[in-house]
């Protein structure tokens, strides 16, 4: 293995210190999230002016150093999602974010590439898929586990300047930053959606006091998951939610049977849940919650499908994959709410809205 090991803060500022001020660095994260609600770091990968360095968060603290790597550089990451969502705690503030995979579907090379397929398809170089799945928090890490993770960061460099040549090339860097910005942006949010009931289309005919009551318990629920550091479901699945919501329990003994088998719902918790559903609801707390919008039926529902094939058509105009410009979904809410998707937000509303406004039903 060529890349540093490093397990202490003194190695890592020795990593470091070198680098010039600016440029680009190339990261990467190993976490395990089977139990927690918050992703458990693992192991950070660093590549930067040449030098891969393998970052232990097990052994030390290692927030210091990562703000330290990210600061006034450009981050170079692949499908950055969830490893932002697990360095997003370290860090204080959004880095500058190039997405590979954002990249190569942007510029025609394909939906949702995995780093294993862009490196052999732009770099014709075969790199390992078999420790995808391992335990990463377990030490010390096998010799294929290293190989593996210094692969993840290794081509990063390279990818972002023939991505970044393609991107100028078709004039969209504009378009990536934006998608880049909007998913560092959202790894930042600490308190989750503040509208979670609107996912939960099962509730789109209910009176607005009983979807404010299920908004109000989803609140509580991931409010509570974060506190605990558990997964939702632990404590409330969505099926749960719905019946609560839809007949509170009249007793705490009611709500001890109903919820039975929900691992992290322990007596404080339960207790807890039980007085959020007892307590009444304010009409400023109706006021404010957001109707759930309804499936798309009949005029609605042919307006989503003569959309979706003007987006397909604009995607296929833009050499983008479809789905990476114009998501079903938030077609659907559109033609409801009449309101413009948050989704469809920026670039994306450019050259949607004109043409995807006129086929509002009537």
């Amino acid at each position: 293995m060529s890349a540093a090991w490093i397990a202490d803060a003194r190695a890592f500022s020795s990593y470091l210190d070198p680098l010039a001020p600016g440029g680009v660095i190339g990261l990467d994260t190993e976490f395990m999230r089977r139990d927690t609600f918050y992703a458990k770091l693992a192991l950070v990968q660093v590549a930067a002016e040449g030098r891969c360095a393998l970052v232990d968060p097990v052994a030390f603290d290692c927030a210091g150093g990562l703000r330290q790597a990210v600061a006034g550089r450009l981050c170079v990451m692949h499908s950055a999602s969830e490893d932002m969502d697990a360095l997003a705690p370290l860090l204080d503030a959004e880095p500058l974010l190039f997405d590979t995979q954002i990249a190569a579907a942007m510029c025609g090379l394909g939906f949702g590439l995995s780093y294993q397929r862009l490196v052999a398809l732009l770099l014709d170089t075969d790199i390992p898929k078999d420790e995808t799945r391992s335990d990463w928090l377990k030490r010390p890490l096998s010799a294929a586990q290293l190989a593996y993770a210094e692969q993840d960061v290794a081509h990063l460099h390279e990818l972002h300047a023939m991505l970044d040549a393609r991107l100028r090339e078709r004039d969209r860097l504009e378009w990536h930053a934006q998608d880049c910005a909007r998913l560092a942006r959202r790894s930042r949010r600490d308190a989750g959606d503040p509208q979670p009931q609107r996912g939960l289309r099962g509730a789109a005919a209910w009176p607005r006091p009983q979807q404010a009551l299920l908004r109000r318990i989803a609140l509580w629920r991931e409010a509570t998951a974060r506190r605990m550091d558990k997964p939702r479901p632990w404590l409330l699945d969505d099926p749960a939610m719905l019946s609560l919501a839809q007949q509170p329990p009249a007793s705490p003994d009611e709500l001890f049977q109903r919820t039975r088998g929900l691992r992290a719902l322990r007596s404080a918790p339960r207790a807890e849940l039980f007085d959020v559903l007892r307590a009444p609801l304010m009409p400023d707390e109706i006021e404010e919650t957001a109707p759930i919008p309804p499936a798309p039926f009949g005029a609605a529902k042919a307006a989503v499908t003569a959309m979706k094939l003007a987006a397909d058509a604009i995607a296929l105009e833009l050499d983008v994959p479809a789905g990476l410009l114009c998501p079903r979904r938030a077609l659907e809410e559109y033609v409801v709410t009449r309101d413009w998707p948050e989704a469809l937000a920026g670039w994306r509303r450019e050259v949607l809205e004109p043409v995807l406004a006129a086929k509002l039903p009537g």
